[in-house]
């Protein structure tokens, strides 16, 4: 009896979690399909009370009087604290996108998979570590030498009174992680400090820009065969409510290796296109005949020759105002690389330095599966809204 009472239950459970949908911030109701979501985010989505109703995002009064902008599929500002700049060179494509927090700073965790990361100051992410608070996440071009646009983030937070208490100076905490973009434009022209500043004092909590700017402006998709056949990568964002009144949004800079496809088809979207320029070529199947294994002169040249293992990385910012500490907001982070999975084939390969942080804005009580779930899901949307902004155009 208890067993078919359990039986039951569950499957109550299930239909009345397909039914729970969550609606992204700013798209239609139409466009909410139940194929969105894997099973694990319909239970998360339950266990959350999520009803289908759309809600709009929770700002407090006063704080951002002037009308809100919002992308098709919601942006990372939706979240409450989070404010986003770009500054780039479209001449050289590259550029540095600067992420700020509001000035009490936000939790912040790290998760970096890829086996070619360029970072700074992610160490002190670690939930053994003493600081507890971020003020701005920078994404950057360039390279290491890119590293230095978060110099500027630092000066424009510094005159601002923003940053850490020492007792005699406020320190302004700002993690940053960087792309390879050297090859694509003017290698001589990198992010620098001033551009770091411009990007912040470009920061709105309007909706992102998204496409071939900041960070992404020379980012490119699928590179096993050269940028020459390459697909432009770029810029994505995407956001959720949830009816504990918690929003999710994430930010990413696609650079990857390996291609964009569409999760529910298997569909290509970008990525390394064939030798006569008609199709895609499909990275990962190109993998699996063992040109990087046979290690004769032909696979040797196309592995050294034609591409650099430290030319590719996917960068990306979680955001919720839900309440984290470090622990649960690098949990979230480690979540959220499953969307990279799901969206970027192969991923976190050896010739990647994928990084995700997750912040946390706000003091809003919600289950951090929930969050990590649709953390994920919402990557996967931003990197196909990448993908699908590429598919028509032609790399230049």
């Amino acid at each position: 009896m208890r067993a078919s009472f359990a039986l039951y239950l569950n499957r109550a459970l299930y239909i009345a979690a397909k039914w729970a949908i969550c609606v992204p911030l700013g798209s239609d109701v139409r466009r909410c399909k139940r194929g969105n979501y894997d099973s694990i985010t319909y239970v998360a989505m339950a266990q959350d009370r999520t009803t289908r109703k759309k809600l709009l995002g929770q700002r407090k009064p006063g704080a951002d009087p002037k009308p809100r902008v919002r992308a098709s599929e919601g942006s990372l500002t939706d979240v409450f604290g989070i404010r986003v700049g770009h500054a780039h060179n479209i001449e050289a494509r590259t550029g540095c996108t600067v992420v700020l927090c509001e000035a009490d700073g936000a939790v912040a965790g790290v998760d970096v998979r890829g086996a070619a990361p360029g970072t700074r100051e992610t160490d002190l992410l670690d939930p053994g570590n003493l600081v507890e608070r971020v003020h701005a996440i920078v994404l950057t071009g360039g390279s290491v030498f890119g590293l230095d646009s978060a110099c500027g983030v630092v000066r424009y937070l510094e005159e601002r009174g923003v940053g850490f208490e020492t007792g005699v100076a406020r320190v302004p905490i700002v993690p940053a992680a960087v792309i390879f973009d050297l090859a694509v434009g003017d290698s001589r022209v990198r992010p620098d400090s001033q551009m770091g500043y411009e990007a912040s004092a470009r920061a709105t909590s309007d909706a992102v820009e998204e496409g071939a700017v900041g960070a992404g402006a020379g980012a490119m998709v699928g590179k096993i065969l050269g940028a020459g056949r390459a697909s432009a990568g770029g810029v994505g964002t995407a956001s959720m409510k949830l009816s504990s009144g918690a929003t999710v949004g994430v930010l990413v800079v696609v650079n990857s290796f390996g291609d964009i496809v569409d999760p529910a088809s298997g569909q290509i979207l970008a990525g390394a296109r064939s030798q006569d320029g008609r199709g895609w070529l499909d990275t990962s199947r190109e993998i699996e005949r063992g040109a990087f294994a046979r290690g004769d002169d032909k696979a040797n040249h196309w592995q050294g020759a034609l591409f650099s293992a430290i030319e590719n990385t996917t960068l990306a910012v979680v955001a919720t105002d839900a309440a984290l500490t470090k622990a649960q907001a690098r949990k979230i982070a480690s979540m959220a690389h499953d969307g990279m999975a799901r969206a970027i084939r192969p991923i976190h390969t050896m010739f990647d330095g994928d990084t995700i942080f997750a912040l946390s804005t706000g003091a809003i009580k919600s289950d951090v599966t929930t969050i990590g779930s649709v953390a994920a899901n919402l990557l996967s949307l931003a990197i196909i809204r990448v993908g699908r902004r590429a598919r028509a155009r032609k790399t230049r």
